[in-house]
């Protein structure tokens, strides 16, 4: 009898163990499954795979021709903190994509076809601290909120995307920002990019490849590096006048002009009306005498 009995917890322990390995060899079609982890790389997937264990910490679906990120199903992994999505045909809307999915750190979106970032986009990521969205030559707005809630965020990529601009209030306020990619993008150093340029000179962030951060637009100053040319900017925007200024002094003059016409104008009717009523005063004073 106490042999049997020792025998039942074993083959409970057993019966769990089998029950859990099985759990364990669960794994989507054409994806290659370990311990917490899935890799779908390269398998030509069309759609995001089904099945996926609810356990998965990892996963990876890298180079395939996945167009859409089911937010229902990535709101199931809830344990995911690496998700890499590089090489993929991403696009257009991904807000609230991400929204359940408050345990993730690392997010590849490299090499898709993003076309802008709001702040409803990675939101709800409160956790992450990398995020790579370079190499989406359709990628052509960040919105200056876009990373409001990512305070964690420290590596950020978006190189070689179609940006001109970037708000400086998009990343000044990310106390934990190390890495900021911004090389091969079509930069427009006017006067309303001077600001990001001057963060750039006096940040403590590293960007790499900083030989490629060039200006691409004006000419005058394309394939310059942007650092160097804060004080040349400067002092285009400080002295220079644009179109709009000389429309805006022409009105004024314009203005002053036409202030100062009326002006003389009033007064002149004032001292007509003046003269023509002393007169008449003086000529009344002169009949009362005779």
């Amino acid at each position: 009898m106490s042999s049997s009995r020792r025998s039942q917890p074993l083959s409970l322990m057993f019966l769990l163990g089998m029950g859990m390995a099985s759990e364990r060899i669960n794994c989507p079609r054409r994806c290659s499954c370990q311990y917490l982890e899935v890799n779908c790389t390269g398998q030509q997937l069309q759609e995001f795979p089904v099945a996926i264990p609810l356990d998965t910490r990892q996963l990876i679906l890298a180079a395939n021709n996945v167009s859409y990120l089911p937010a229902v199903e990535l709101s199931f992994l809830a344990d995911l903190v690496y998700l890499d999505c590089r090489k993929n045909l991403l696009g257009d809307d991904l807000d609230f994509t991400f929204i359940g999915m408050a345990k993730l750190v690392y997010l590849d979106l490299s090499f898709n076809n993003l076309t802008q970032v709001t702040f409803k986009t990675f939101s709800h990521l409160l956790r992450l601290v990398v995020l790579k969205i370079s190499d989406n030559p359709n990628l052509v707005a960040i919105e200056k909120d876009a990373f409001t809630n990512n305070t964690w965020l420290r590596h950020l990529d978006v190189s070689r995307t179609g940006l001109t601009f970037l708000d400086t209030s998009t990343v000044r306020y990310l106390p934990h920002l190390r890495f900021l990619g911004l090389s091969n993008n079509l930069w427009h150093c006017n006067c309303s990019f001077l600001d990001f340029i001057a963060w750039m000179t006096e940040s403590s962030v590293h960007f790499p490849d900083a030989d490629n951060i060039t200006c691409y637009t004006p000419e005058g100053l394309r394939a310059l590096k942007m650092p160097a040319v804060e004080a040349q900017l400067r002092f285009s925007c400080l002295t220079q006048l644009y179109k709009q200024d000389y429309i805006f002094l022409c009105l004024i003059g314009f203005c002053i002009f036409f202030a100062g016409t009326v002006a003389a104008w009033l007064a002149g009717i004032c001292a007509v009306i003046y003269e023509v009523h002393t007169s008449k005063g003086e000529e009344e004073e002169e009949e009362e005498e005779d």
